[in-house]
C-alpha cells in the first residue's frame, strides 16, 4: 500500500521514493533531517523503514558506504540541500574512491529558480557539482521517473567496480501527485544488479601458466577480494596452489591471520622478493608503492622491479595503471578465482620450499619479536600494550567488528590485531581519510546487529565524536575505545614562541568518557592494561554504548605514523 488509506487513488512523490527503495530490498536509511525530506523521512520510518538519524551527513554517508561494503548492496544516505549536501559529499566520493556501492540522495532547490540564479534558499546546482566525485548523478523531475532514477543509482553503484552515486531530488517533486496506478506500474524490481562478468579462458590460462613458472610467487588480497564474498573460493585456491598471500588491512580476515601462509608478518620481505604477485581486487596505488620503488626490491635507477604482475579485476582499466601487467584476468573476483581453480589441475606444484622456508623463518622472527614487545607492560601504556588488550578481544570474540582509524593508533593496529573472519574490519581504507570512525561503527551495528569496538586516535575520534550521542540513542552495541595521547601523533610539540599551544597538541588530560556519560552511555577511564581490558569486557557483556578513555603515554607516537615518506616535514627532521 503506498497511501495511508486503501480508497485512495493517488500516490505521491513521497510514497514512491519509499516504495521504490523497499521493492529493491534497500531496508535501512542513514539520513540528517531538515527541508526538504524531514517528512520524507517521517512517512519512511511509519512505512517500516529503519532510519538512522546522525548529528552530521558526513558521517550518516559513511554509515550508508559501510553498510555497502558489509552487505554488497547500495548503503543509502539522504541529506537536505546545498550545505548537507555538501556535507554527504566527502562521503560520497570516499564510497567512490573506496568501491564502496552507495547511494547520496539529496534534496535541493527547484530547476527554474537553480538554472536563472535567482537566490533560491539553499541554491545550488548539485548535480554539476557530484558529477566528478562519483561514479554516476541522476536527476528526478517528475514523479513517474523515480522508479527509473531509483533503479539507475542501484545498478550504477552495484554493478561492475561499486562505487558512490548521486541522486537529487527537487523538492517539489516530493509533493507531486500521480494515479497509483501510473505509480506502481513506473517502479522498477532491478533484476541481477551485479551481474556476474566470466573472464576469458585465454587471460585465465595465461595467469595460471605464469604462476605454474613461478619461483616465488605471491598473492595479494584487497578488500574487493573481501567485498566479492567469495571467501571459499579464495580459501580453496590460496591452500590448493600453497601460495604465501598477504592481505591488505580491510581483508584481513578473509583468511584467518593465523593461517600458515599469511606472510603478513614478512610483509617487506615478500613484496621485495617475490618474483610473480597475482593481485586479487587490490590495486597498486599508494599503499603498495605504486608496485615499484624500495618497497619492491627495485633494480634499476628508474626504480623498477623484477616482479611479474597478474592482476584480477573487475576493471579492465585498472591493469597497468602503475606498472606492466603481464596477465590481467578481467571479471567479477568470484567468478575469476573459481575459473582459476579449475585450471589448476591436480598436477600443481607448490611453490619451492625454499621460498616458503624463508618467509616462515622471517615470521617467526618477527612474531617473536613481536610477542616480546606486546608482553611489556610500561608505567604508562603506549600503542603496543594497549593494542595487545584489543588483540586479545578481537580473538576471543572473532565475530565482532573492529572499526579503527588515526595514525599511530591505525598504523599500530594493522599489524598487532589479528582478524579471523571477513568483512569484520572496516578501517580508513585507499585514501586513509580520518572521521570514519563514528559513521562506521553505527553501520555495523546497525545492519548486523553484532558487536562493534571502535579503535580511534583521540585526533581522529574527534572528526566524528558527537555520535556517541547517535549510538545512545539507538542503543547500538558499540564500544569506543579512544587512544589518547594528548594530541596528533603526540602530545609533545611546543610553540618556540612560548605563547599559544602547538597547533598539534590538545587540552591536556581530556576527559572524552564524559561525552558517553552525557548521553546516557558508559564512560570509563583506563589507565592500564587491566583496567582496558576489564572495560572493554564489561562493555560487551553488557552490549551497552561504551566510551573508554585509555590513557597513552603522550611520547609513544612517530611522526605521520608510518607514512613518513609522504610527509615532507617529518623526513627533513628524520
Amino acid at each position: 500500500m503506498t497511501t495511508s488509506m486503501q480508497d485512495q487513488e493517488t500516490t505521491d512523490g513521497f510514497h514512491l521514493v519509499i516504495d521504490a527503495l523497499k521493492l529493491n530490498g534497500i531496508d535501512t536509511i542513514f539520513a540528517l533531517p531538515g527541508i526538504p525530506i524531514t517528512d520524507f523521512l517521517r512517512q519512511a520510518q511509519g512505512e517500516g523503514v529503519k532510519v538512522i538519524s546522525f548529528r552530521h551527513e558526513q558521517h550518516a554517508g559513511n554509515a550508508a558506504a559501510a553498510a555497502g561494503f558489509i552487505t554488497g548492496k547500495p548503503g543509502i544516505c539522504f541529506t537536505v540541500s546545498a550545505p548537507g549536501f555538501l556535507n554527504g559529499l566527502t562521503a560520497l566520493a570516499n564510497a567512490t574512491t573506496n568501491c564502496f556501492p552507495m547511494i547520496l540522495i539529496s534534496g535541493s532547490s527547484e530547476r527554474e529558480v537553480v538554472d536563472l540564479q535567482q537566490g533560491d534558499y539553499e541554491e545550488m546546482d548539485q548535480l554539476a557539482i557530484a558529477k566528478p566525485l562519483c561514479k554516476a548523478a541522476f536527476r528526478v523531475l517528475h514523479a513517474e521517473d523515480i522508479g527509473v532514477g531509483i533503479a539507475r543509482a542501484i545498478r550504477a553503484a552495484a554493478s561492475g567496480r561499486p562505487g558512490g552515486v548521486y541522486l537529487d531530488l527537487p523538492a517539489k517533486l516530493f509533493a507531486q501527485v500521480v494515479s497509483r496506478e501510473v505509480g506502481q506500474r513506473s517502479l522498477i524490481k532491478v533484476v541481477d544488479p551485479a551481474p556476474k562478468q566470466i573472464p576469458g579462458p585465454d587471460a585465465v590460462q595465461r595467469a595460471i601458466d605464469l604462476l605454474k613458472g613461478a619461483k616465488k610467487p605471491l598473492v595479494i588480497l584487497g578488500k574487493g577480494a573481501a567485498y566479492a564474498q567469495a571467501d571459499e573460493a579464495i580459501k580453496q585456491f590460496v591452500e590448493k596452489t600453497g601460495i604465501p598471500y598477504l592481505p591488505m588491512s580491510m581483508a584481513k580476515g578473509l583468511l584467518p591471520d593465523n593461517h600458515a601462509q599469511s606472510a603478513s608478518a614478512a610483509r617487506s620481505y615478500v613484496l621485495a622478493e617475490a618474483d610473480v604477485v597475482m593481485l586479487v581486487g587490490a590495486r597498486l596505488n599508494w599503499l603498495l608503492s605504486h608496485g615499484k620503488g624500495k618497497t619492491w626490491g627495485a633494480a634499476d635507477s628508474k626504480g623498477w622491479g623484477q616482479q611479474q604482475f597478474i592482476q584480477v579485476d573487475i576493471s579492465p582499466t585498472e591493469a597497468d595503471s602503475n606498472v606492466a601487467v603481464a596477465a590481467p584476468v578481467i571479471g567479477d573476483i568470484g567468478s575469476c578465482i573459481a575459473a582459476m581453480n579449475q585450471a589448476i589441475g591436480s598436477s600443481w606444484s607448490k611453490p619451492p620450499s625454499d621460498w616458503t622456508g624463508a618467509i616462515a623463518e622471517r615470521k617467526d622472527k618477527n612474531l617473536t619479536k613481536m610477542a616480546e614487545t606486546l608482553a611489556k607492560n610500561p608505567p604508562v601504556m603506549n600503542f603496543h600494550s594497549a593494542l595487545n588488550v584489543i588483540r586479545d578481544t578481537i580473538k576471543a570474540n572473532p565475530d565482532a567488528y573492529l572499526v579503527n582509524e588515526g595514525a599511530n593508533t591505525l598504523d599500530f593496529a594493522r599489524s598487532i590485531v589479528d582478524m579471523y573472519e571477513p568483512r569484520k574490519r572496516l578501517d580508513v581504507g585507499t585514501w586513509g581519510i580520518m572521521g570514519i570512525g563514528m559513521g562506521f561503527a553505527v553501520a555495523a551495528a546497525a545492519v548486523t546487529g553484532k558487536q562493534v569496538i571502535a579503535v580511534c586516535g583521540d585526533s581522529a575520534f574527534g572528526f566524528s565524536g558527537m555520535e556517541v550521542e547517535t549510538v545512545c540513542r539507538y542503543d547500538l552495541p558499540v564500544c569506543v575505545v579512544v587512544f589518547n595521547n594528548n594530541g596528533i601523533y603526540k602530545g609533545t610539540d611546543v610553540n618556540p614562541l612560548g605563547k599559544e599551544v602547538a597547533p598539534t597538541v590538545f587540552v591536556k588530560d581530556a576527559k572524552y568518557e564524559l561525552m558517553m556519560e552525557a548521553f546516557g552511555g558508559k564512560g570509563v577511564r583506563a589507565a592500564t592494561p587491566a583496567e582496558l581490558k576489564r572495560a572493554i569486557d564489561e562493555a560487551i557483556a553488557s552490549g551497552k554504548p561504551t566510551l573508554i578513555n585509555a590513557i597513552i603515554d603522550e611520547t609513544a607516537g612517530t611522526e605521520s605514523g608510518r607514512i613518513t615518506n609522504l610527509n615532507p616535514a617529518a623526513k627533513k627532521k628524520a
